[in-house]
Order: structure tokens, then C-alpha cells, then sequence
């Protein structure tokens, strides 16, 4: 039997313009042959926080999309869709592009910004639910902080907008910079409540933001720069009141680890809908 080929790889940093800085991704432009277990193990052996495969292409600048984390499968991933978006459009050209993700389908906007190329997202329709008193203490008791070591003005909500994720808020950015969690213990909560991450976030000021992503069901210990919940932390935001409804806000990431990178994530009036953008790097 001939061996499959061995796919072409790409890989990007999304949301910082400096490979060194973001979230790096796996991206293979083609992946139409290529079987569940064979992605998977692409993920893995790269060990990004998720790699992007697009499946197949449905029409003009139309794609089907599939994520992998180095342990499995996610639904939604903002950082490998900008990084997808980037790869597309430094072989195709800027311009619009449409991903068929398994959360629903994600329009992303490509242009040209002086030298750079920026894309910007747009999430499937967000919602925001309540967290069970008994889920909050056991996530406390999995990062190792105290009830005081929450900002009260950001209460903890579960914020979907293409995955779901646990907004927490720290009250210093002390206690942000500050994580070493239980890894397995934090782990086995998130697959209980179906969770991607959890948003750490900090408050600098009216519109900016500093938050860290958890994410062990993933395989890794954090994630430089989660595209998918910062949509959701958008959604949070408005729900809350946190922000007008039509707001720019600036979210921070990845300085704890040595990768920093900026999301940037814009609210609509009358659209409930996310925006997220951010720059990319190809890492040679």
C-alpha cells in the first residue's frame, strides 16, 4: 500500500505581527484527503495550542474548516482562523473569506494595513449563562485563589461565541501574572461544564484588558492568545453592561509567557455578533 503523502504544513503566529509573539498555529491549506486521525496527530506533533485544516472548499473564498488541539478536535478556534486567513491571503491576495467551522459559519475579512495584513472574524451568535455557586468554587480551588482574589465588578459568567468559556476576573494584575494551577483538577471541571478555556481577565482601564487562557483540555498549560474567547469575553462585556454597545476594546495577552500579542474585539450596536482582529506572522 503507497503511504499517504505528508500534508503541507504551514505555521503562523496570530495576533502579533512578530513570530515570536501570539498564538502560533499549525495551518494546512489542503487537507481534503487527510483523515481525522491523521490531523490529530499533526496537532500533536506540532504541540500548538490547535492547528486549522480546511477540508474542503465550497466556493469562491468559501472553506470548510476543522481545529485540533494536540489531544483532540475543538469546534471553534479564533487564532487558527486568523492565522488560516493569513495564509490564504498572502497566496491568494486580501479579501473575503468564509469558514464553515462547526459552530456555525465565521465570515473573516482580510486587508492590507500599511505592510501588514489584518483579519478580522466574525463569531456566530454569542450568549452568555450564569455560573453554578459549586463550579466557581472548584474552579477557585483549581487555580489556588481565594473569593477575595476576584474583581467584583466583572462577576463570573460561562460566555459562548463559538466555545464556551469561564470568565473569571482577577482583582490585581498581581494575581493575574501569579497562575500554577492544578493542572488535572481543572481539567476534569472544564470537561464536566464542556469548556475551552477559562478567561482570566484583568481590568487596566474602561476598554483594556489583560487576560490569560487555561487550557488543559487541550493538552497545553495556557494559550498566548485565544481568539475564540475573546469573542466571547466580548459578548461577556456587553451582556454585563461592562461597555457601551458599541465599543472597541483592547485585550492584552501572552506577556506572562514571553508572547505577547493584541486582540483587538469590536461590538456592534444592533448585531450581536463579535468582531476579533488581530496581525499574523509567518514562522519560518
Amino acid at each position: 500500500m503507497t503511504p499517504e503523502p505528508a500534508p503541507d504544513v504551514l505555521r503562523y503566529t496570530a495576533f502579533s505581527a512578530d513570530p515570536a509573539g501570539g498564538n502560533p498555529a499549525g495551518v494546512v491549506l489542503d487537507a481534503s484527503g487527510m483523515a481525522e486521525e491523521a490531523m490529530l496527530a499533526v496537532a500533536a506533533e506540532l504541540g500548538y495550542s490547535e492547528s486549522a485544516f480546511l477540508t474542503e472548499r465550497t466556493g469562491e473564498g468559501a472553506y470548510t474548516i476543522r481545529y485540533f488541539s494536540p489531544k483532540a478536535e475543538v469546534p471553534f478556534c479564533g487564532h487558527a482562523t486568523v492565522a488560516t486567513a493569513l495564509a490564504l491571503a498572502e497566496r491568494d491576495g486580501p479579501g473575503e473569506l468564509e469558514f464553515t467551522t462547526a459552530a456555525g459559519p465565521v465570515p473573516v475579512s482580510v486587508v492590507r494595513e500599511g505592510g501588514e495584513l489584518r483579519a478580522t472574524l466574525t463569531s456566530v451568535a454569542p450568549r452568555v449563562e450564569e455560573t453554578a455557586a459549586a463550579d466557581l468554587t472548584e474552579a477557585l480551588a483549581a487555580l489556588d485563589w481565594a473569593a477575595a482574589d476576584l474583581d467584583p465588578s466583572l462577576p463570573p459568567r460561562i460566555a459562548y461565541a463559538g466555545a464556551r468559556h469561564l470568565v473569571l476576573a482577577a482583582a490585581t494584575r498581581k494575581r493575574l501574572a501569579d497562575l500554577d494551577y492544578d493542572f488535572p483538577r481543572l481539567e476534569a471541571l472544564m470537561h464536566r461544564l464542556d469548556l475551552t478555556t477559562l478567561q482570566l481577565v484583568w481590568r487596566e482601564g474602561p476598554e483594556t484588558f489583560h487576560v490569560r487562557d487555561p487550557f488543559p483540555v487541550g493538552g497545553v498549560v495556557e494559550d498566548p492568545a485565544t481568539g475564540a474567547a475573546a469573542a466571547a469575553f466580548g459578548a461577556y462585556a456587553r451582556e454585563l453592561g461592562l461597555v457601551p454597545d458599541a465599543a472597541v476594546l483592547t485585550l492584552h495577552q501572552g506577556a506572562d509567557l514571553g508572547r505577547p500579542g493584541t486582540l483587538t474585539v469590536e461590538l456592534r450596536a444592533g448585531d450581536a455578533r463579535i468582531r476579533v482582529s488581530g496581525t499574523g506572522a509567518r514562522i519560518r
